[in-house]
């Protein structure tokens, strides 16, 4: 039998982290390396944020995110 050791490495940004948990719940725009999302930020996690588009829930990793800031037009 052939065993295998799987390690998973994640490079956490406290910082970014921390800004994200600030404006949870806030209408925001993401760009991503990818492209850009708008909507609301409802979930904050250390590894991924979830934003929810038009009742749709994009997972996007946050070591995927260039910039993000607070929309007050989307609401």
């Amino acid at each position: 039998m052939n065993s295998q050791n799987v390690s998973m490495n994640s490079a956490i940004d406290p910082y970014v982290y921390q800004t994200l948990l600030s404006i949870q719940g806030a209408p925001v725009v993401v760009q991503t390396t990818q492209g850009s999302v708008r909507g609301g930020l409802k979930t904050v996690m250390p590894d991924h944020i979830v934003v929810e588009v038009s009742g749709t829930p994009f997972f996007v990793r946050t070591q995927q995110i260039v910039w993000v800031f607070p929309d007050q037009r989307y609401k």
